[in-house]
C-alpha cells in the first residue's frame, strides 16, 4: 500500500436520506459533498486507528501472521507499527538458556522484621 494524495474515484451506495442530509449540510456550510465525505472518512479512520480495541485487534492479527507489516503501518501508523514489529520479534525469539536459580539464602540468615503497630 502506498500513501498518496492523488484522488481516486470511489462509487458506493448509501441510503437516500443520508445523501439528502449530507447535501443539506454541504449547502449550509458552503462545501462540496465530496469534501465532506473525505473529511468524515479521515476523521473516522483517525478515531478508529487511535482506539485501543482496534490496536489490540491489529496486534493480535499481526502476531498471528494474518497481517503483513505494511498493512499494519497503514492501519495504525508507522510508529505504532514499528513498536508492534519489535514486540513480535521479541515474542518470536528463543528464550534465554538460563539455569534455574540455586536455592540460596540471599539474606544469609539475617532476617529483620518490622512491627506494624499504628
Amino acid at each position: 500500500m502506498s500513501v498518496s494524495d492523488d484522488p481516486r474515484r470511489v462509487r458506493f451506495q448509501s441510503p437516500e436520506y443520508l445523501v439528502d442530509r449530507l447535501d443539506a449540510i454541504a449547502e449550509l456550510v458552503d462545501k462540496d459533498r465530496t469534501n465532506l465525505l473525505v473529511e468524515a472518512i479521515r476523521e473516522y479512520i483517525e478515531d478508529t486507528a487511535d482506539s485501543e480495541t482496534f490496536q489490540e485487534l491489529v496486534a493480535t492479527k499481526y502476531y498471528d501472521g494474518q497481517l503483513e507489516f505494511e498493512t499494519v503501518k497503514q492501519l495504525v501508523g508507522a510508529k505504532t507499527a514499528q513498536r508492534l514489529r519489535l514486540l513480535k520479534a521479541d515474542l518470536e525469539d528463543e528464550p534465554l538458556d538460563l539455569a534455574a536459580p540455586d536455592d540460596v539464602d540471599v539474606y544469609d540468615g539475617d532476617i529483620t522484621t518490622v512491627d506494624d503497630d499504628r
